[in-house]
This record gives C-alpha cells, structure tokens and sequence, in this order.
C-alpha cells in the first residue's frame, strides 16, 4: 500500500480508444494544473464499433487489469462514450478500491436546455445500440423527441483530422445530416456529442449544419467531476520535484507513428 504522500503524486488515468479523450484531458489540465496525467489510447484495438460486445468487455477489463498494475492512478476516467455504456460497471465490480468516472450522453442538460424539444445525439453506432443510452432518455427526456444518430465514419474522421490536419468537410457534412430534423414548425436545436472525439470536429460541423444549433461538448464536466472525487492535495506536501515528472500517452499497440507521436507532444505528453 502506497503511503499518503506517495498517494498525492499518483497520476490520473485517461482512456479511450484512441485520440478523443484528449479533449477531456486538455480541460483537466486546466482544472488541475498540479496534477500528473497518463493517457491511454487503445489503437490496437480501435474502433470499439468493429467490436462484438463480450469480446470488447473482456478486452477492456484484462486491459485495466495490467494498466492499474503498471501505473497505479489515484483514478481512471474512461473518456470513452462507447466503452462507458458498455463497460464502466463491470469495471467498478472488477476492481471495487478504485474509483472510476464515465462519460455518458449528456442528454439530461440537453433536455433542460432545448427549446424546440427536438434533440440529437450524434454517437458511435455502439452507444446508440446501449441500452445505457435509452434508459437515459426515458429518466431525462421524457418530454422531447430524441433522435439517436449513430455515426460509422465521425470519429475515424477525427483521428484522421488530429493527426493530419486534414479533413473531409463534404463527408462531416453527411454524417452529421440526419441529426436536423423539422417537425411542426420546429427543428433541432441541440445536438449532443456523445463521442469525445467530436469535438475535435465541432468547427467543420458548425460550417457545414443547415442552420445553427448549440453542440454539447461534456469534457469540462467529466474534468469536474474526477476533480470532485480526488482528495484534497496540499502542494507543501507534494515530494520535491514530482511536478517534473512527465505526462505520458500510452498507446496499446506500442507503434506510435510520427504523427501520433507529434501530437501527443503537442498535448504536452511523452510517449512512454
């Protein structure tokens, strides 16, 4: 067991499948500028859609399994709609001592906040399949029409964009068309981002919807509440020269290319 000192120089675990827990990342470091980050891109096996469900909980678990071992996190937060319907609580049974925190639809402020009462929610194919997901709108949004919109191609796009700069705006432009809807004299006005790799795109989708709506992007609340679950941290306590240690990215496969590589120093991590 780790002692209390060593305990406040604990990192916290970021995970996804890829490279869009980084947007939840860059609002922590702005939450907690004290803090050391490990992030966790599970290349080998992106996308979680090609995934059988069994097959990706097994993964995933075996996964933390080795990755709890290795860097011992004060908490994990799985940046990662499509694992975190599928998965957060099986990994809460799995290892009961440490604390996890989800990303989930943000549908509940979506249904508080919309005026039309016509809400989409863009995902993965496999959050709209979730049974997570429906259940949050029958608890939240009762009283809105919510269109699930399961995206095969937005967050392969995103990692493309992310490492290459380049991004098809025709193709964004498709995949994201079926969240606008009209329906007596009404038409969407909030479309949630149920992927946190979609936020990364959230510019080219502004420039290509057929009229404006407000994007809901849960990074700043997922940042907030694993801020609201870490102990308090006096920083007279803190061992000396434990906020020069380094941030790292994890990739599974453990063959970052260039430009994967290059953009994780652009977040201010080393490849570990």
């Amino acid at each position: 067991m780790a002692s209390d000192l060593q305990d406040r120089d604990r990192p916290i675990l970021f995970f996804d499948s890829g490279v869009g827990g980084l947007t939840v990342l860059r609002e922590a470091r702005v939450l907690m500028p004290d803090r050391r980050f490990i992030y966790v891109a599970d290349d080998a096996a992106f996308p979680y859609g090609a995934w059988e469900e069994p097959a990706l909980r097994d993964h995933i678990l075996a996964l933390f399994d080795r990755l709890l071992g290795r860097f011992e996190p004060e908490i994990s937060v799985i940046a990662c709609n499509t694992a975190s319907t599928l998965i957060i609580d099986a990994l809460r049974q799995a290892f009961p001592d440490h604390p996890f925190v989800g990303t989930v639809p943000a549908i509940k402020p979506a249904a508080e906040r919309s005026r039309s009462g016509l809400v989409s929610v863009l995902a993965t194919p496999g959050t709209v399949r979730r049974q997570y997901t429906r259940d949050l709108i029958t608890n939240w949004a009762a009283k809105c029409h919510v269109r699930l919109v399961g995206s095969d191609r937005l967050a392969s796009l995103a990692e493309t964009y992310m490492r290459g700069g380049f991004v098809d705006e025709d193709a964004v432009r498709a995949e994201i068309a079926p969240c606008f809807i009209e329906q007596d004299g009404r038409r969407t006005d909030i479309v949630v981002l149920a992927c946190t790799h979609y936020p990364f795109l959230v510019n080219r989708m502004r420039k290509t919807a057929p009229w404006p709506v407000d994007w809901i992007d849960p990074a700043e609340a997922i940042a907030r509440r694993a801020l609201s679950l870490l102990a308090p941290r006096d920083l007279h306590q803190v061992p000396a020269g434990a906020g020069d240690r380094d941030d790292l990215a994890v990739f599974t496969s453990g063959k970052a290319d260039f430009a994967a590589t290059r953009l994780m120093q652009g977040f201010g991590l080393a490849i570990a």
